[in-house]
């Protein structure tokens, strides 16, 4: 039995949450944006951005921490890529997919809603990566 979780196992749980989420996220959510009537788009992206903040905020900080300390602790290939990927991930984030977000709150444009989709394929591939590679590394 764990008596306590260290940074790895935090950092292994709070990744495979991000990864689930993005890629429920992904499949599911992006593009039923598709489908949102043009009338309550507006209220629907507000409604979105408060829903998925209050889960993704908290994960994303709690990784982006364990991350670094990790790192801190000791650097190696393992902490060193995995700072390297979540660096990937908060760029892609605040300069690709919240800029989006924030132009679909002004009303419903498939143009827009296609490219969140689109690009978001790099935030799920990374958070993948990200997994893949904290479940494999002990084993190389």
């Amino acid at each position: 039995m764990i008596k306590h979780f260290s940074p790895d196992h935090i950092n292994l749980l709070v990744s495979f949450g991000l990864f689930v989420l993005i890629w429920i996220v992904q499949i599911l959510h992006y593009p039923s944006f598709f489908y949102y009537e043009e009338e309550d788009f507006s209220v629907a992206m507000i409604s979105h951005q408060r829903g998925i903040s209050f889960v993704t905020i908290p994960l994303m900080l709690t990784e982006l921490f364990v991350t670094c300390w990790i790192f801190y602790e000791k650097t190696t290939v393992y902490s060193s890529v995995s700072v390297f990927l979540v660096i990937l991930i908060w760029l892609s984030t605040f300069f690709i997919q919240v800029p989006l977000h924030e132009k679909l709150l002004e009303g419903k444009n498939t143009i827009l809603i296609g490219r969140l989709v689109q690009t978001n394929w790099i935030r799920t591939f990374l958070w993948t990566l990200k997994l893949l590679i904290l479940i494999i590394w002990p084993y190389l």
